[in-house]
């Protein structure tokens, strides 16, 4: 007998289209989509697409997309939920009532909720059931959402304490171009698909100044010594930092002009202001708030942070780049 998923995605965004795509990809899966309004689900059933986040990409014969938390929620036995940090205790708390206890939900969120700087599967802790919570696993990695979408070959990592659910998620949504590994470090996975984001940032404004191939390696490295060091402090494996969630996110976030916090770095480092930048972004910047997040983390645990302090002036002290450069290759010598 044919086992099928119903798998609600929750969160008509690049990346929760992407894994709804992924998943509809097997036969035994049946996908829901989840939009805010009626309007937005007629709109996108009609078009066949979201033109919005990404044009030209066909939605599946199979898709279901309404706006009836009910309709897609009550019985689903896999939730996703790929919305903005910032609008997902919101999202819970609005389909809170209409999960299954059986439910698995999957957190494919990379972020902290401020000014709390909880992770979203703390955010979770607080919302739902003890059950509930059991069954949650998260998802993160090198995912640059418009390339495994066109079925570039790409992989990520799926963590939850209960491994044989992170598993079944794996399943759901591996595919012969998406390739998924699982883990048991959630803090781990969730921080590295948080914190790299400031260092992509960093990376972006290396690019901007042409400061060359040397510079960006050094500094990358470093972040990845940085946020490894905040991450280990707050529970996480050092293992994961050095893992596909960790290094290859940060490598992939880093390099690519697909990268919105790489793009905002970049621009930051010719001038533009932090205002005008994200006015011309559709999609929201993650690294914005997980670089307040970090510096608060930082001295409420005694964590040094150089690089994290040096983009935060820049963002949002008026530092000019190139003395956030300076201050970093004049700090005191030290050992690796």
């Amino acid at each position: 007998m044919r086992i099928v998923n119903n798998v609600a995605i929750v969160g008509v965004t690049t990346w929760g289209i992407t894994l709804a795509i992924m998943a509809s990809k097997s036969q035994n899966n049946k996908i829901t989509l989840l939009s805010r309004t009626e309007a937005e689900a007629t709109n996108l059933s009609k078009e066949g697409e979201c033109s919005r986040f990404l044009p030209g990409v066909r939605f599946p014969n199979s898709f279901t997309i309404t706006s009836s938390v009910k309709d897609a929620i009550s019985n689903a036995n896999i939730i996703i939920l790929a919305v903005p940090s910032h609008s997902f205790r919101r999202n819970i708390a609005e389909i809170a009532l209409a999960i299954p206890s059986h439910s698995i939900l999957v957190s494919a969120t990379k972020g902290l909720e401020m000014p709390n700087k909880l992770r979203m599967s703390e955010i979770v802790g607080e919302e739902l059931s003890k059950e509930i919570c059991e069954n949650l696993c998260v998802i993160s990695g090198p995912n640059l959402a418009k390339e495994i979408v066109v079925g570039k070959p790409s992989s990520s990592v799926v963590a939850s304490n209960n491994i044989v659910n992170a598993q079944l998620v794996r399943d759901v949504l591996m595919q012969p171009t998406f390739r998924i590994y699982t883990s048991d470090d959630v803090i781990g996975v969730e921080l590295c698909g948080t914190l790299k984001n400031i260092i992509a940032i960093g990376a972006g404004i290396v690019d901007g100044l042409e400061l060359g191939d040397n510079s960006k390696a050094a500094y990358i490295t470093r972040g990845i010594a940085e946020i490894s060091r905040l991450g280990t402090s707050l529970g996480a494996s050092a293992h994961t930092f050095a893992g596909l969630a960790g290094v290859g996110d940060i490598v992939a976030t880093s390099f690519s002009k697909l990268s919105r916090n790489r793009h905002l770095g970049e621009q930051i480092a010719l001038g533009r202001t932090l205002e005008q930048i994200t006015y011309d972004m559709q999609n929201v910047i993650e690294g914005l708030e997980t670089t307040r997040a970090a510096v608060e983390l930082g001295e409420l645990l005694g964590v040094e942070l150089p690089i994290t302090q040096a983009i935060y002036k820049i963002l949002f002290e008026g530092m000019q780049p190139q003395q956030g450069i300076q201050e970093l290759m004049n700090r005191p010598p030290t050992s690796e």
